[in-house]
């Protein structure tokens, strides 16, 4: 019994020794003296095998200060805030995975020791460096982007200078989401490494209705037209000039209508217009926006051009000559309008320019009409009535007699339809009717000076106004009137005293009888202001 003891004894401190040669040598002897981290060990991905603990936590010290000099950058569009870890309180969280590391195949019996040492050798361990941040820092932080919240800013759409297209706003509008972007931080914190890094901001948005990136699309002439108004006169001009501005740099949504006569009242001198000759009851009149028609008129080509929808129309009560029958578009405030809407799905801005004598509309937007489509749209008259033989002739209270100006031209009157006609390839594929017109037949109409003290003459001129005869009124302003010839020849065949008073009975009653029935009361008297007599000079103005 004893020899088998001591065999077995002998066998134990065998089997010891087995297990005292495999154990690796630094795990028993230490590193100078000390216990050092046992192999495959990492931190943060750094190997930390055969470290001490002491030069373990300096590895860990150095990453961590690393993390606190990093930059964090939080951005809401354009708009940035930064801060270092350090400034948001970082602090090192696990402080006792060192002594947790330094023990791994170092401490406990000498089974466990092995056998945590054989699994290091089969796989590496990793640790990670948890983190603590100062959560009131970090909220704050967070917080302080609200600062760049922001309205959504629409659209907006000039002409340069070089004639092209510049958008301006259409940006969205933004309202931090501060919960949200604190847990997108504090899930960062969880798995962040050194290095700076940019965080965009969660946010609610808010997209205007009229965008940048929409806008920008608008580069193609959808519709243009042009008109002359050179021979206009200086007041005309500056009214046209005036109600195209007044227009131009419009932006028109999809679904928007627009009335051109809203645009452009009030017709007055504070509203930037001057008195010039417009049409009123069939006769050229002067008024508070002279013109304004060829404005709309040039608008309301553009406008077919570019296919949008067309509203409400008018034409003259007189044909123009700027346009084409049934071309036009004529407005009066309360009466006449042009009203278009645009139909697309994209808006469209409307470029005007009056500048030399040169009118002229047009449409931009984003083409989506096929490019082998073309249009063109075609002016027919389909019935005349000629006026050139009309006149009218109208007294000039405040002009002398002599004055005589033909102030309106001979108008005739016609029916016109306007006709589109729609093109695939060069081949006509549809012809659509846009609009019928009637325009009156107006006479050519004079004015007649009538002031003069001579009352015999007014009277007859007066008389030749009533019967519309210019014949009559060029034989009395060339030869005058003769009212001292029957006093010389009347005591050669009646008695003075009955003829003559007849004669002067005619000479003064005329101007009260004639004069009411062509003229008021207040041109009557306004008649006997002139001196102007028989054998005057004739101003006569085409």
């Amino acid at each position: 019994m004893k020899g088998t003891d001591m065999k077995k004894g002998i066998l134990c401190k065998a089997a010891a020794a087995v297990f005292y040669f495999m154990l690796p040598w630094t795990a028993l002897t230490g590193h100078a003296g000390e216990d050092v981290i046992s192999e495959g060990v990492f931190i943060n991905g750094v190997d930390v095998s055969g470290m001490t603990a002491a030069e373990a936590e300096a590895v860990v010290q150095e990453q961590i200060q690393a993390l606190s000099n990093s930059v964090i950058t939080l951005t809401m569009d354009e708009d940035q805030e930064s801060k270092t870890w350090g400034e948001l309180g970082l602090q090192w969280k696990n402080t006792d995975l060192i002594t947790e590391i330094s023990h791994l195949g170092t401490t406990g019996n000498i089974v466990q020791r092995y056998k945590e040492q054989k699994d290091l050798q089969n796989q590496n361990i990793h640790f990670e460096i948890e983190y603590t941040i100062d959560e009131s820092a970090l909220k704050s932080f967070v917080e302080s982007m609200s600062v760049y919240n922001s309205e959504p800013v629409e659209g907006s759409v000039y002409m340069g200078n070089d004639g092209l297209l510049y958008v301006e706003g259409g940006t969205d509008g933004l309202t931090l989401d501060a919960d949200a972007t604190l847990a997108t931080l504090e899930q960062y914190i969880e798995g962040w490494t050194a290095g700076d890094k940019v965080i965009e901001a969660s946010v609610d948005r808010v997209s205007p209705e009229v965008t940048a990136e929409t806008l920008s699309r608008m580069t193609d002439v959808l519709g243009t037209a042009t008109t002359d108004y050179s021979a206009s006169s200086a007041a005309r001009a500056q009214n046209i000039a005036t109600g195209t501005s007044k227009i131009n740099g419009t932006l028109l949504l999809p679904g928007e209508s627009y009335s051109v006569t809203a645009a452009v009242v009030p017709f007055t001198a504070e509203n930037g217009y001057g008195l010039a000759p417009s049409y009123e009851s069939g006769q050229v009149v002067d008024s508070y926006g002279g013109g304004i028609c060829q404005v709309s008129t040039t608008l309301y080509n553009a406008v077919l051009k570019a296919e949008l929808q067309v509203d409400q129309r008018s034409n003259h009560t007189m044909t123009v000559s700027y346009v084409d029958p049934s071309k036009d578009a004529a407005i009066a405030e309360g009466i006449m309008d042009l009203v278009f809407t645009n139909t697309l799905e994209t808006p469209v801005y409307i470029a005007g320019s009056a500048y030399g004598g040169v009118l002229n509309f047009t449409i931009y937007g984003e083409e989506t009409r096929p490019s082998n489509r073309s249009i063109e749209f075609v002016s027919e008259v389909t019935s005349r009535t000629d006026a050139a033989s009309n006149i009218q002739l109208v007294a000039k209270t405040d002009q002398n007699v002599g004055y005589l100006a033909q102030v309106q031209s001979p108008h005739e009157g016609l029916s016109a339809v306007l006709w589109k006609n729609i093109y695939y390839d060069g081949v006509l594929s549809e012809t659509i009717q846009v609009n019928s017109s009637t325009y009156q037949a107006t006479a050519a109409i004079w004015e007649v000076g009538v002031v003069s003290s001579n009352t015999a003459l007014t009277s007859a001129l007066y008389s030749a106004i009533g019967q519309n005869s210019l014949q009559q009124v060029q034989t009395l302003l060339a030869n005058g009137i003769q009212t001292e010839a029957p006093q010389t020849e009347a005591p050669q065949t009646e008695a003075p005293q009955t003829e003559a008073p007849q004669t002067n009975a005619v000479q003064t009653e005329t101007p009260v009888t004639e004069a009411p029935q062509t003229q008021a009361a207040g041109e009557t008297q306004a008649a006997s202001d002139g001196t102007a007599g028989a054998g005057e000079a004739v101003t006569i103005i085409q």
